[in-house]
């Protein structure tokens, strides 16, 4: 169990406000917008560390299921290479955490788990399935699902579209589970052609076996997308891109989903996440580069406009949040290096003082 208040803990607690201080100028710099906006700022509640048992404990999400929290992320010895795994945290509070399970794959390293519940009511996580064989050069991949009834008990993990694929994060609306995949070079060492760069929205009436909705018009090879339908129905696209300007973009759209208009964010993203609210305002998480180095942002958005607004307690290896909305706080999930370790850390934010 993790989270009650002992005497390291109060170190560590010591430790992260010393940090706050230490990078006073970059929550002043992601912080300047609001002063001119006129809008609230978002107030930070606590900060914790709930998990650093592994050597490298990276990639988030979390979720809320059957009146419980659960985290997951990925354990390895690093950031790239070996045999990642993927772990479950479990919580009744928010505060004492527990393993509820750790899923492995031998000879795959399992990658960025992302948390959804499905249409008939079960937990699903899909993540990335790469193979490295001792090196940190990757030689294969293909996207995972593992479903499960409490968390506790999951199916084994099965491949899901094709080699080369990356199914990063689905979300489910009207029974069906929408997600944005993109390819990986064809081998180590050949160039892309400009298909293989394509995102594409996929979906999914069972989470398992996908079919193409539309190819995305994104350049500067798009990868890590965060796909949410808002109450309107309209369904809004958090998109990395990795080259040219690498600005993420927005992209929205109404049903079927197959025309696309996109905005720039203007910014670069990393592990990009957002949530609509149940007042419709929008709310994104993403790493953010300043001038101080990456930290692991909060920033409010619309379907075409992304502004950082608040800097989280992070710095070095850091971002991919998990976004929960409950009893007037946002929840966020996210990991970071600011304390030496890639360690795994839960906020609650106020978005009203």
């Amino acid at each position: 169990m993790m989270g009650s208040l002992t005497g390291h803990d109060a170190r560590r607690i010591h430790g992260s406000l010393f940090m706050v201080r230490r990078h006073f100028l970059a929550l002043v710099i992601v912080s300047a917008a609001i002063a001119t906006s006129g809008q609230a700022a978002p107030q930070i509640v606590s900060v914790e560390k709930i998990w650093d048992r592994g050597n490298h404990n990276a990639f988030t999400d979390l979720i809320r299921f059957h009146d419980e929290w659960f985290c997951t992320f990925r354990e390895a010895d690093s950031h790239v290479g070996g045999d990642g795994k993927l772990r479950v945290l479990r919580s009744i509070d928010g505060s004492s955490w527990e393993s509820a399970a750790l899923l492995a794959e031998e000879g795959i390293d399992l990658r960025d788990p992302k948390l959804s519940i499905t249409a008939d009511g079960r937990l699903m996580i899909v993540a990335g399935g790469s193979v490295y064989g001792g090196t940190t050069v990757l030689k294969e991949r293909q996207p995972r699902v593992a479903f499960s009834p409490d968390a506790r008990t999951w199916t084994p993990t099965q491949r899901v579209l094709e080699k080369g694929d990356w199914l990063w994060r689905v979300t489910w609306h009207n029974e069906r589970a929408y997600g944005v995949a993109y390819r990986a070079e064809p081998s180590p060492g050949v160039k892309p052609k400009p298909e293989d760069r394509l995102a594409r929205l996929v979906a999914s009436n069972d989470g398992v076996n996908y079919e193409l909705v539309a190819p995305l018009d994104v350049d500067g090879r798009a990868n890590e997308a965060t796909v949410r339908v808002l109450s309107s129905g309209e369904m809004v696209i958090l998109q990395r891109r990795e080259m040219k300007d690498q600005h993420g973009w927005i992209g929205t759209a109404t049903a079927p989903f197959r025309e696309f208009r996109w905005s720039d964010t203007g910014h670069r993203l990393g592990g990009p996440n957002f949530i609509e609210l149940p007042d419709g305002a929008l709310w994104a998480g993403s790493r953010e580069h300043t001038n101080a180095g990456p930290r692991t942002v909060l920033a409010r958005m619309t379907p075409t406009s992304y502004e950082p607004v608040l800097a989280l307690p992070s710095g070095g290896d850091t971002s991919y949040p998990g976004l929960v909305w409950h009893d007037g706080l946002l929840w966020m999930s996210y990991y970071s290096s600011h304390e030496g370790k890639t360690s795994i850390y839960l906020a609650k934010i106020r978005l009203q003082p």
